[in-house]
């Protein structure tokens, strides 16, 4: 079946809008039709080449979608379900799903990147495979995809909501509540004010913290966080955000940081800024083979703690069905993050803005 895909072909170049080739679904996949993909900031570091993962490759890991076809064995979905789409499989076989950290699964390791479990390749131009981000593929009319990936959702709740439920949400979300685990009365720093760091804003406020302090370059996007629940907005542009959170604090500092930028002096700052006993939090993706310095002594002196959030310690289906459920009671803003919604075609100006600064989240809207 032919379809239309954003490619990106080299680094610092724009996407290329294509028509390529897409295969039917194997034992235990399925064809997806696109609804809804976010414009997300992890696809602008591979177009940018901050991370290199191999070219050509069809970007996008933040979807909703229709499920078209299934394969063979596939139980539970059916055409015409509505979906969420997570862009990590698992297997739980392996000790890290058995443990309930799926997301840490190491069960399909070893794989060629862009590749289906098998090893194999689904989508092709002109006789060339090629490789698709996070084994979906989001920029592109349909995505074949792992079953395990594919999350049917019964609720009616709009699929541009839903594609970001996906990434930004699960990220931030699951970054206070699941990864960090902050505690009610707590204070909360988030750097960052994009789309997954708005979510962290919203985590913390599900959570009851005391006081969450936004911190960003752009007053826009403090706005954007005070909208959202932040109760202290520091503008990093005006003077150092670090002493301008220990000056609102007396000095204290942030119970919880979280840094949701990927940023080596973003992740410096959060050390500096958080309180003794304080738990930092490293949920934005950096470039890679950066690295952060900090004082190791003053570390220990303070049992600060360190840690990593991936995908906002996401477990499959338990956590997109709860985002949902909290969406539908209102407990969650996830359609106010959505900006501008664009068509495919209108994809490279939607990554301008996104580079600009100017929007919370834009969705890529197909026809469904």
């Amino acid at each position: 079946m032919k379809m239309k895909a954003a490619i990106l072909n080299a680094y610092q170049q724009p996407l290329s809008i294509e028509e390529v080739e897409i295969d039917p679904p194997k034992a235990d996949e399925v064809l997806v039709k696109i609804a809804a993909a976010g414009i997300c900031h992890s696809d602008y570091h591979l177009m940018k080449g901050e991370w290199q993962s191999g070219v050509p490759q069809i970007l996008g890991h933040e979807a909703s979608g229709i499920v078209a076809e299934v394969g063979p064995g596939v139980t539970g979905l059916k055409p015409g379900d509505r979906c969420a789409l997570s862009f990590r499989a698992w297997c739980g076989r392996c000790r890290y799903c058995i443990a309930g950290r799926p997301i840490l699964c190491s069960g399909y390791d070893g794989g060629p990147r862009g590749s289906m479990l098998d090893g194999t390749y689904r989508v092709h131009r002109d006789g060339e495979d090629i490789p698709v981000m996070g084994r979906m593929g989001g920029f592109a009319e349909y995505a074949v995809m792992p079953a395990q990936q594919v999350v049917p959702i019964a609720a009616e709740i709009d699929m541009g909501a839903l594609a970001l439920i996906g990434c930004a949400v699960t990220t931030g979300v699951g970054a206070v509540l699941n990864t960090a685990k902050v505690e009610s009365g707590s204070t909360v720093a988030v750097i960052g004010c994009g789309g997954v760091g708005l979510n962290v804003v919203q985590g913390a406020v599900l959570a009851g913290a005391s006081r969450i302090f936004a911190i960003d370059l752009l007053d826009n996007k403090l706005d954007y966080a005070g909208s959202f629940g932040a109760s202290d907005l520091v503008n990093g542009a005006t003077s150092d955000p670090v002493q301008q959170v220990l000056d609102l604090t007396g000095g204290l500092g942030v119970d919880y940081v979280f840094e949701a930028i990927g940023n080596v002096k973003a992740t410096e700052q959060a050390i500096q800024m958080s309180a003794r006993g304080g738990t930092v939090t490293l949920v934005g993706m950096a470039p890679q083979k950066q690295a952060a310095t900090f004082d190791p002594l003053l570390f220990v002196q303070k049992e600060t703690r360190m840690l990593g959030c991936f995908y906002g310690s996401f477990r499959p289906k338990l956590d997109f069905l709860r985002y949902v459920d909290m969406v539908v009671k209102g407990q969650l803003k996830v359609g106010e993050l959505i900006s501008r919604r664009y068509t495919l075609d209108e994809i490279n100006e939607a990554y301008d803005r996104l580079g600009r600064g100017e929007v919370a989240r834009s969705v890529i809207a197909f026809p469904v």
